[in-house]
């Protein structure tokens, strides 16, 4: 086996934080609707697909080890906001908290040696400048419009949508 028993477990344990988070941007983007602001549903619903999309890089990763996938448990999603403000702030500090989970398996990989998980673990790294960014950027509109002007940031979406550094260096090339 390519990684240790430890690594999978570890890795086993981020698949269900992935799928937490895509939980909870499902939770997230459902208000947004309820709300009939319809780009930031429209918004939370691809971050869901997105770590969706995280979580199976994990599964496919264990499965090339020859590990064993073993999904937790996932609790359920908050969902009762008072505020548009209220739900991007918690998205933003749940990227925060998955850019620590990530450099913890950093670490766990790097204690026991394994390159080939780094370099898996590199593209996570790399993807929660993007995601903290992304998610900093909207939440700094939603503050600047303030609760009874979100029509603005719903045309902003519309037109500009959010741009994390990716987007940002695609456009300077």
């Amino acid at each position: 086996m390519l990684a240790s028993q430890t690594i999978v477990d570890a890795f086993n344990t981020q698949i269900g934080n992935e799928l937490g988070a895509s939980h909870q941007y499902i939770a997230i983007a459902s208000y947004f609707s309820s709300e009939n602001l319809d780009e930031l549903s429209k918004f939370f619903f691809l971050q869901a697909d997105e770590e969706r999309a995280h979580a199976m890089k994990f599964v496919k990763f264990v499965l090339d080890v020859d590990g064993q996938v073993r999904i937790p448990e996932v609790k359920a999603p908050r969902d009762d906001f008072k505020e548009a403000r209220e739900a991007v702030k918690l998205s933003l500090d749940w990227e925060h908290e998955v850019t620590d989970q990530i450099y913890e398996l950093v670490d766990l990989c790097q204690k026991e040696r394994n390159h080939i998980a780094l370099r898996f673990l590199d593209w996570f790294v790399t993807e929660q400048l993007e995601e903290v960014t992304t998610i900093g950027n909207l939440l700094g509109i939603v503050e600047r419009a303030g609760e009874g002007n979100l029509l603005y940031v719903e045309d902003f979406l519309s037109r500009h949508g959010i741009e994390g550094p990716e987007s940002a260096s695609s456009a300077e090339a």
